[in-house]
């Protein structure tokens, strides 16, 4: 077994260790879903998200790719894809960075300071720079609609459920009006 092959399975587990759902995709340590909770005295508070983890073959010397599956309302985090802009996944990644790194320091503190001068949503960025109280509003109400426990993490590894389509149906909806947080009909 390689060094990184090792390296993998030992940021795998330090995620399991540390309460985090894993949820392995096609039985392979390079692509899995992991659980993760929207940080404490946020707008984010009380929701959970899945988070989509692909270790590219030269991991950890290559960063990640890293996305929410079921939708969130932020400026950092593209509506359709569900792509993440962070600087220290996409730019400043050192091997001395870990997975649990991505979901202890790195993801909270996106959530809790985000960026609207570098927005992969647009109608994101723009609504909490006009209407604070209405971007509040309507983060809470994403929170509400995409990222409930009880919603998310049913299936249990190699299992495929109908819930997942519909999960990636929603993302691809968006409005250029306003956003409202429901899928088109």
């Amino acid at each position: 077994m390689s060094s990184q092959s090792k390296r993998r399975e030992m940021d795998v587990m330090k995620l399991m260790m540390n309460d985090y759902v894993v949820e392995t995709i096609n039985d392979v340590l390079n692509e899995f879903i992991v659980g993760f909770h929207g940080p404490k005295e946020s707008l984010y508070e009380g929701g959970v998200w899945k988070i989509r983890v692909e270790l590219p073959d030269a991991y950890p010397y290559k960063s990640p790719s890293i996305r929410f599956v079921n939708k969130i309302l932020h400026p950092n985090v593209d509506e359709t894809s569900g792509s993440v802009c962070l600087d220290v996944i996409n730019q400043s990644w050192s091997p001395m960075f870990d997975l649990l790194n991505i979901f202890e320091v790195f993801l909270p503190q996106l959530l809790l300071y985000p960026n609207p001068s570098h927005p992969l949503n647009r109608d994101a960025a723009s609504l909490m720079m006009k209407d604070r109280k209405q971007y509040d509003r309507k983060v809470k109400e994403f929170c509400e609609l995409y990222a409930k426990k009880e919603n998310i993490m049913k299936p249990t590894a190699g299992e495929e459920t109908d819930d997942d389509e519909d999960v990636t149906d929603e993302e691809t909806c968006s409005s250029d009006d306003e956003i409202d947080g429901r899928a088109d009909p």
